[in-house]
């Protein structure tokens, strides 16, 4: 039936120069598609499940955020780097290069992976409630470059100790973790690494696997003094300990939060909830991967 990829022409490394080069990589009889609004690349690919042999999507991970929630999983996925971070291709071993992620796409064998939920939307790799959902939402406050596309990692370093800062190193409990306790923010990861800064792998939670439930790790409060150390554990992977909450392998849990507080899937920005309802889903699509 031929395949098909999805670009999105705004991702932070596409060019047409790079779709063209990728296109060689692929099958013969693989249709190009186009993006020219949020929300189509989820829209296009569940349409065309049901008439392509594989699904390959040259973006950001915004993106295959929308393809991961747009399919059944009746046909495989490649996740080709197209964007500035690129987490899902990289954490499923494709690398950083588009084109050498195609090849070995194109090459490589079939792995079913489990994704999370929270609130019913999907996510590939990581979620969180707080801390890093309010970077993400301050990064989306800078908008967009002039040729349309999103800040890089660095202005994420930035914005995350401009918020330390701003807050002078201090982060009170604000959320309760369903029959277990209280925390200052929830970060959720569905494989390791949760997200990289630039070619940096940063950790958090090193157990966690597409083969596995959800891992949740969970201060339950940060005063200046300790947040070097936190910084550390998360860059490397939290263990648990005395005022730190690490779930592995979990197949549901449930945030409560004082107030409203912002949800992130993949980066992407899904307002305040009141609420956070995460699941697992085991098996729930099949990547292209290196052999």
């Amino acid at each position: 039936m031929g395949a098909l990829l999805i670009v999105n022409p705004q991702a932070s490394r596409v060019t047409d120069e790079l779709v063209a080069r990728v296109r060689t990589e692929l099958p013969p009889d693989t249709e190009v598609v186009r993006t020219v609004a949020p929300g189509m690349a989820g829209a296009i690919a569940a349409e065309r499940e049901g008439s392509v042999d594989a699904i390959f999507v040259l973006a950001g991970d915004g993106t295959y955020n929308e393809v991961v929630n747009g399919v059944t999983g009746a046909v495989p996925l490649g996740f080709l780097p197209g964007g500035g971070t690129s987490v899902l291709p990289r954490a499923l071993g494709l690398g950083r290069d588009p084109v050498v992620a195609a090849r070995r796409a194109v090459a490589g064998g079939r792995r079913s992976i489990g994704l999370g939920r929270v609130n019913g939307r999907r996510f590939a790799f990581n979620a969180g409630v707080g801390f890093d959902a309010e970077l993400v939402r301050r990064i989306d406050a800078k908008g967009r470059r002039a040729d349309g596309r999103r800040p890089g990692d660095l202005a994420f370093v930035s914005a995350a100790a401009r918020l330390v800062a701003a807050r002078r190193g201090r982060f009170a409990s604000e959320l309760e973790i369903e029959g277990i306790g209280r925390a200052a923010f929830a970060l959720v990861a569905n494989c390791d690494p949760y997200t990289y800064a630039g070619p940096t792998p940063i950790h958090v939670a090193r157990g966690a696997s597409f083969d596995l439930g959800l891992d949740l790790v969970a201060p339950e409060e940060i005063r200046a003094r300790g947040v070097p150390r936190l910084l550390a554990e998360l860059a490397r992977g939290a263990r648990p300990r005395p005022g730190l909450i690490v779930l592995h392998d979990a197949e549901r849990f449930v945030v409560h939060c004082d107030r409203p507080l912002p949800l992130q899937v993949d980066g992407e920005d899904l307002g305040a909830v009141d609420i956070a309802v995460f699941e697992s889903e085991p098996r729930a699509v099949t990547a292209l991967v290196p052999h």
